[in-house]
């Protein structure tokens, strides 16, 4: 399988191309990247970090409550406090993207 890289990679390509470089069966590659998202979603629900070296770091982050406006009336609304997540990228994936 050749490997996509100037196009947007969905989950089925992802579970090949690991699958491929990891030299494992489809089935297996999909339950570890599974239990890759349902743990970084578990650990950020309890405002922890994840901190990969030379990937990056995912983290929660706080946003504040804050006025706006609705773009169709003008008029303004509030926008409630909630935590967003957040991906830094380490220095290793920087440099291989640059």
């Amino acid at each position: 399988m050749k490997i996509k890289y100037n196009s947007n990679m969905n989950k089925q390509e992802l579970v090949s191309a690991i699958a491929e470089k990891a030299g494992i069966t489809k089935a297996d590659a999909e339950k570890a990247i599974n239990a890759f998202v349902d743990t970084t979603k578990e650990t950020l629900a309890k405002k922890e970090s994840i901190q990969l070296i030379g990937f990056g770091t995912f983290s929660v982050s706080e946003r504040a409550a804050r006025t706006g406006r609705n773009p169709q009336t003008g008029k303004e609304i509030q926008i409630a406090a909630k935590n967003v997540a957040k991906f830094k990228a380490g220095k290793a994936l920087d440099e291989s993207i640059n």
